[in-house]
């Protein structure tokens, strides 16, 4: 029992035993009195009474009239003339019911006053006795309706009384329930502050509370910077603050195998060319000043362009990848500009060579950097800051306009040619946590269906993301009223920008409550770090409906995301960039750690995306992983049967 209910039913009990001890009281101090009165009348008149008999002659047949005329005209439940010789002469009984009070109560306040009793003399001899006894019946009455009132009475006072204590009560209720939420918001990971109570406890209480609340958040914080620090120390290079080789190929190969990747890439490597000899002219420290200006050259690119990758490959080369095909051969001429209007300024004779190569799906990761190699050899061969370029896009990726892959994709949705990937998400023990349902469209009616690299980034240009994950979510709820299975549908970053996406999106899953409590919704993690507020606008729209809110390709960013504490997300899931190659990698997996440590800190669930390797699949289960999403999750399957 609540302590609440313990203090209404405490001071409930308080109230009744206050009352009825007081009707008891009032009833018994009524009754003494009553009681006295009756009494002190008995003796008063059976002294009138004998003091007439006085004057009367002292037959005995001439008191019996005089005694059966007073209890004809009086109020006398008994009289009674006892003569000298101890007989009873006359003795009459008039008995009579209370009119209102009931026999119960009579049984209960029972007046019992003694008989009036006095001597009957005629001046000379003793005539006798008289006993009186008074009749009760009225001031039963009296004594049921005046306790009736004073019950009233004592009722009203006391629901006046209840009233107060109500809302004391009350007044006290709300900073305890603002301590009990704030406790629970807590264990959804949000740190809430309260405003310090007027009552002494309870202050001490808020206080107490709001302490420990700004103390985990300091340590959130601080593990924050922590997991921060780690990422770059297994992710990036030391200099330049790049991402490394490693962790470089690894955002790429995922970017170019993910169904919502583009479907045609771009990417510019390039080479200083001769750096060790740059080092021994300019000097170590004017060198890496040099290589600082390239790296911040390129960073502008993924300040400027969603998607955009760059990484150092080694001491004198840097990639850059693009999210979009046919951009490679221009962006590298326009960084060979750049950097030769701003190398000079570090010395003479500092030359950098470029290869622009165009990515397609179908491309292995070892077939893209033998294209990439063998251009950037042919630029250095160049010399200066030549610019050589692999490969084209498709003429029939550019064969249909931005208004045409428009129509054809309106044309799908409203023919229902759509359909919903089925990948599960793994827990321990091989549990399904959910289903992946990456949407597939059919543009041609006989068509194959569609992975989002097809049609993804010219739905984006198009503004018709928001219907299409509107439908998206629709086609998951009526899937999930007819087997009950979980479902997870990506959002993406565009839609959020859409006024309208959040209500359409209510609107469907008011239409199906129960489904709703199944639904998981996943947002890019980009769209926590641009798009901050509408995230957490609509994880507090969804929580209302049981619908989950989290991140997916994740882990590259998180420490960008401002006030993540605040976002209201209940998952996350790693990208497979971040988490490839950590059994064999102590720096990243104490990344991974502390990422998982830092988001199990605020209750967020974590999953790995994508992991194919046995080795690294064992790892991230002993580092604490809540389960594992994506492709590859067959083989991840083994390492969570424990």
């Amino acid at each position: 029992m609540s302590l609440i209910r313990q203090i209404c039913l405490l001071l409930f009990a308080t109230l009744w035993l206050a009352l009825l001890g007081s009707v008891s009281v009032n009833v018994e101090s009524s009754r003494a009195y009553l009681q006295a009165q009756l009494s002190t009348k008995n003796g008063q008149t059976a002294a009138a009474i004998a003091s007439f008999l006085s004057w009367q002659p002292g037959d005995p047949q001439a008191i019996a009239k005089v005694l059966a005329a007073q209890i004809d005209a009086g109020s006398y439940r008994r009289l009674r003339f006892i003569a000298a010789d101890g007989e009873v002469a006359f003795e009459r009984d008039a008995a009579a019911n209370p009119r209102h009070a009931p026999s119960w109560f009579v049984d209960w306040v029972r007046l019992e006053a003694p008989p009036g009793v006095a001597r009957v003399t005629d001046g000379q001899r003793d005539l006798g006795r008289v006993e009186v006894h008074g009749q009760a019946a009225f001031l039963y009455d009296e004594l049921w309706l005046a306790s009736q009132r004073s019950t009233l009475a004592l009722a009203l006072v006391g629901a006046l009384a209840a009233i107060f204590a109500a809302l004391g009560v009350l007044r006290l209720r709300a900073p305890i329930d603002a301590a009990v939420e704030q406790a629970r918001a807590l264990e959804r990971g949000e740190y809430v502050t309260l405003s310090e109570p007027r009552t002494p406890e309870l202050r001490r209480l808020t206080r107490a509370m709001n302490s420990m609340v700004e103390r985990l958040k300091q340590v959130f914080e601080a593990q924050s910077v922590q997991v921060e620090t780690l990422r770059r120390q297994a992710n990036c290079d030391n200099l330049t603050g790049l991402a490394n080789r490693s962790h470089f190929l690894g955002q790429l190969g995922v970017a170019m195998q993910r169904e919502d990747g583009a479907a045609y890439a771009g990417l510019v490597l390039l080479r200083v060319i001769d750096l060790a000899e740059v080092n021994r002219t300019l000097g170590h420290t004017s060198a890496d000043q040099m290589l600082l200006a390239i790296a911040h050259v390129l960073q502008t690119y993924t300040q400027s362009g969603h998607g955009c990758l760059v990484g150092r490959l080694n001491g004198s080369d840097f990639a850059l990848g693009l999210p979009v095909g046919g951009m490679s051969q221009e962006t590298a001429q326009a960084i060979a500009a750049a950097l030769r209007a701003a190398l000079p300024a570090f010395g003479p004779n500092i030359g950098v060579a470029f290869s622009a190569v165009e990515i397609s799906r179908e491309m292995s990761m070892a077939a893209l950097l033998n294209a990439a190699d063998m251009a950037l050899a042919r630029a250095e061969a160049s010399g200066g800051f030549a610019v050589e370029a692999q490969g084209q896009v498709p003429a029939v990726a550019a064969g249909l306009g931005e208004a045409a892959w428009r129509q054809h994709i309106q044309a799908a949705l409203a023919a229902g040619r759509l359909e919903l990937g089925d990948v599960p998400v793994l827990a321990t023990g091989n549990r399904v946590v959910h289903v992946e349902c990456p949407l597939r469209l059919q543009l041609e009616p006989d068509g194959p269906y569609e992975v989002a690299a097809r049609w993804l980034p010219l739905a984006i240009r198009g503004r018709l993301t928001s219907l299409i994950d509107t439908t998206a979510v629709t086609s998951a709820l009526r899937e999930i009223g007819l087997d009950g299975r979980a479902r997870c549908i990506s959002v993406a970053p565009a839609s959020l920008a859409d006024i309208e996406f959040v209500p359409r999106l209510r609107a469907a899953l008011l239409q199906s409550p129960r489904a709703a409590t199944q639904l998981w919704i996943a947002v890019g993690e980009g769209a926590a770090i641009d798009r901050f507020a509408r995230v957490r606008e609509l994880a507090r729209q969804l929580r209302s409906n049981g619908v989950k809110l989290g991140l997916e390709h994740a882990g590259n960013r998180l420490s960008q995301i401002d006030r993540l504490l605040d976002a209201g997300l209940d998952f996350v899931k790693l990208d497979s960039s971040v988490t490839m190659g950590l059994a064999a990698n102590s720096s990243r997996a104490a990344f991974i750690a502390g990422v998982i440590s830092m988001l199990h800190s605020v209750s967020i669930e974590v999953y790995a995306e994508g992991v194919d390797d046995q080795a690294d699949a064992i790892a991230l289960h002993e580092l604490g992983v809540d389960g594992f999403a994506g492709a590859g999750v067959g083989v991840a399957a083994e390492a969570l049967e424990v």
